[in-house]
C-alpha cells in the first residue's frame, strides 16, 4: 500500500511540475507570439496526459467492466479507449471556449461538473440496462455503436487538469495555447486508457480461449460475464446519480 501511495504522489508531482512549467511557457507566448516557444514544450502534454490518466478515476474501470462485459474485438476496444479519451479532454476544452461563465454553472466545485457527470451515468445505465438484459436473453452480437456510445458516455465527465489549463491559457489572452496543450494531452491518455482496454479485452479472450471445447460453457460464462459487467455499470451509475 505505502508503495502504491508512493507511486500516486510521485505522479501528482510530476503533474504540478509540467502544469508550472506549462505556464511559464504560456506566459512567454502571450508576450511574444512566438510558437517555438510553446511548440519545444508540447510533447511534455504527452508525459501529462500519461500521468494524469494513471492517477484513479478516468473511467479505467469502467472502460475495463464493459470490455470485459460485451464481445469487442481489440480494434474496437482500441476505438473505445481513443473515444473516451478524445471526449473526456475536449469536453474541458469545449466548456471553457463556449464561456467561461459556463464552468460556473455547470461545476459545482473545482474539477466537476455535476450535470455532465449525471448525463454520464445516466447514459452509462442504460448501456448497462442493455447489457443485463442481452446477457440474460442471450444474445452475444452487440453492434460497433453500443461500443462507441459507451466510450461517449464515461467520458462525458471533463477532465479538471485541462480546464484548470484551458482557464489558464484563455486568462493569458492565448485559449489557442490551451487548445494546443490539451489535444496533445490526449495522446498521454489515450496509451494509457488503450492498455487498459486492450487488457480487457485479452483476458475475456484468453477465458473464452480456455474454455472452447466446452461450448455450453463458454455460452455460461458469456453471459454470466455480460450480466455481471451489466449490473456493475447500472450500479456505479445509480450509486453516482443517488
Amino acid at each position: 500500500m505505502s508503495t502504491v501511495w508512493a507511486i500516486y504522489h510521485q505522479l501528482v508531482a510530476l503533474q504540478r511540475e509540467i502544469y508550472l512549467a506549462f505556464g511559464d511557457r504560456i506566459g512567454q507566448f502571450a508576450a511574444t507570439g512566438d510558437w517555438s516557444v510553446l511548440a519545444a514544450y508540447l510533447p511534455m502534454g504527452i508525459v501529462f496526459g500519461a500521468a494524469h490518466a494513471l492517477t484513479p478515476g478516468h473511467s479505467k474501470a469502467v472502460l475495463a467492466t464493459y470490455l470485459t462485459g460485451s464481445t469487442a474485438t481489440i480494434p474496437r476496444g482500441l476505438a473505445i479507449s481513443l473515444v473516451l479519451s478524445s471526449v473526456h479532454v475536449s469536453m474541458s476544452v469545449i466548456i471553457v471556449l463556449a464561456a467561461l461563465p459556463l464552468v460556473s454553472v455547470t461545476l459545482g466545485s473545482v474539477g466537476s461538473a455535476p450535470l455532465l457527470e449525471n448525463l454520464s451515468r445516466g447514459l452509462l445505465g442504460l448501456i448497462g440496462l442493455w447489457m443485463l438484459w442481452q446477457g440474460v436473453r442471450g444474445a452475444a452480437h452487440q453492434h460497433a455503436g453500443q461500443g462507441l456510445a459507451a466510450g461517449f458516455a464515461a467520458g462525458l465527465i471533463p477532465c479538471p487538469l485541462t480546464l484548470f489549463v484551458m482557464t489558464f491559457a484563455v486568462t493569458r489572452g492565448v485559449p489557442e495555447a490551451g487548445v494546443a496543450f490539451a489535444f496533445v494531452m490526449i495522446i498521454g491518455v489515450a496509451l494509457v486508457l488503450a492498455k487498459v482496454a486492450l487488457a480487457a479485452v485479452l483476458f475475456r479472450q484468453q477465458l473464452i480461449r480456455l474454455l472452447a471445447s466446452r461450448p455450453k460453457m463458454v455460452d455460461r460464462v458469456t453471459r454470466t460475464i455480460q450480466v455481471t459487467a451489466g449490473v456493475i455499470l447500472i450500479v456505479v451509475a445509480f450509486s453516482a446519480i443517488a
